[in-house]
């Protein structure tokens, strides 16, 4: 066994065996999806709990490849705090031929979205956790990039309320007029123009992800729940309405005899879909009531991507703007340096050798860049040697009465 060979070893997760660097121990599995398994484990250098993520048959074909690629890109470059930080990248295999298995490591936060829609939250978190989504996004987009994949498990938090935006595998950048494909973003929360297929070229399809969220959050239930693509966009006019002849007309001839051949749907009031009852007590301030959040839903659900509201938009709505920090919502875009980095054509091998290429870029820059760097750091590990302990972790019944609680004191 060589010297790199001994600075891992493999532990049985579940149905998928990890094999890691020595210095990450205790793996417990925390989630899993079809981008990957995550397993909470102690990162025995830097005394903290971290998230590991193995991606999921990084190589079984292009289109895995590409996503692993872009994940990696996008995660090194962005550097926010409702971002989720890369704290190490790592594989067990050494030669190309071999290389099967890519690692992320990640801050670990406390829960996922999933499980403080259950929970009972006032206006004040309501609007904080959303302007924490939006100043994520709002850091994308400032790059051209749209995430395409926001639902509540890809948001994490911690019991201090503080957000991150995670999983990016279907991430990219904006091109004018691209096409809309229906199978990125979760059934759930896509957006009309996902749907239909439609060419456009604003970035506004993640703001519509954000409403059927925000519209989560206050309902404790799925705004629009298809069963598929066809009943997806039937739950979306039955509530919402038939779209615009204007709107109509944009859409590609047979998409659109389709949707002209629907029944027509006056929609329904948002005051009716979200009465008084649903949503928390009013507050003392003046910004934080219900009819500036059923405002601000009001302007993200819209069908039409031209109308709906725009990320800087909504950072500047009065139900969000109260929280408004410049250093937050204005920071610095991310420099990403390969802009059309999902327009790249590879063989499985030429996608291999680029992210091993590129992970030893990472590496080299981590060990010039870092006092601290672990004697036990090689080749195969990209460590950015960060000291910040923040994927979410396992939420039994007792985690989750416990962040309820202090959910309840966090300002």
């Amino acid at each position: 066994m060589g010297d790199s060979d001994s600075q891992f070893y493999s532990v049985q997760v579940g149905d998928s065996t990890f094999t890691v660097l020595k210095r990450y121990q205790q793996l417990r599995t925390i989630g899993s999806g079809a981008q990957g398994i995550v397993c909470s484990a102690l990162d025995t250098v830097l005394g903290l709990h971290v998230a590991v993520k193995k991606l999921s048959r990084p190589f079984q074909n292009q289109t895995h490849a590409k996503r692993a690629y872009r994940e990696l890109v996008l995660l090194k470059c962005v550097d926010h705090k409702n971002i989720i930080s890369l704290l190490n990248v790592f594989t067990p295999q050494k030669s190309l031929e071999e290389f099967q298995d890519l690692y992320l490591v990640m801050e670990l936060m406390d829960a996922s979205l999933c499980q403080v829609i259950h929970m009972d939250l006032d206006h004040e978190r309501m609007s904080y956790l959303l302007y924490q989504i939006l100043c994520g996004i709002r850091h994308l987009h400032s790059a051209g990039i749209i995430h395409r994949d926001l639902k509540p498990s890809n948001i994490v938090v911690k019991s201090d309320c503080t957000l991150k935006i995670l999983d990016f595998g279907l991430a990219r950048t904006a091109c004018t007029n691209f096409m809309m494909t229906p199978y990125v973003v979760t059934r759930y929360y896509r957006a009309p123009e996902v749907i239909l297929g439609m060419k456009y070229k604003e970035m506004v399809m993640d703001l519509w992800s954000v409403g059927c969220i925000m519209a989560e959050m206050i309902l404790r239930k799925i705004l629009f729940p298809g069963r598929d693509y066809i009943d997806q966009w039937n739950k979306v006019i039955e509530v919402l309405g038939t779209p615009s002849l204007e709107f109509m007309n944009r859409l590609m001839e047979t998409v659109r005899n389709y949707v002209m051949n629907k029944p027509h749907y006056p929609g329904v009031n948002f005051e009716e879909l979200f009465p008084d009852w649903v949503f928390p007590s009013d507050t003392e301030h003046d910004k934080l009531k219900t009819s500036q959040a059923r405002d601000l839903l009001s302007k993200m659900l819209v069908i039409d991507p031209e109308r709906r509201i725009s990320v800087e938009e909504a950072l500047n709505h009065p139900y969000i703007h109260v929280w408004y920090d410049p250093t937050e919502a204005d920071a610095p875009p991310p420099q990403i340096s390969d802009k059309q980095l999902e327009e790249r054509e590879h063989t499985i091998e030429q996608w291999k050798g680029t992210l091993k290429a590129h992970s030893a870029l990472i590496s080299n820059a981590a060990v010039n860049s870092s006092t601290t760097a672990s004697q036990s750091s090689s080749i195969n590990d990209i460590s950015s040697m960060s000291t910040e302990q923040t994927l979410a972790s396992d939420t039994d019944s007792s985690s989750i009465d416990a962040l309820t609680g202090t959910l309840e004191d966090c300002q």
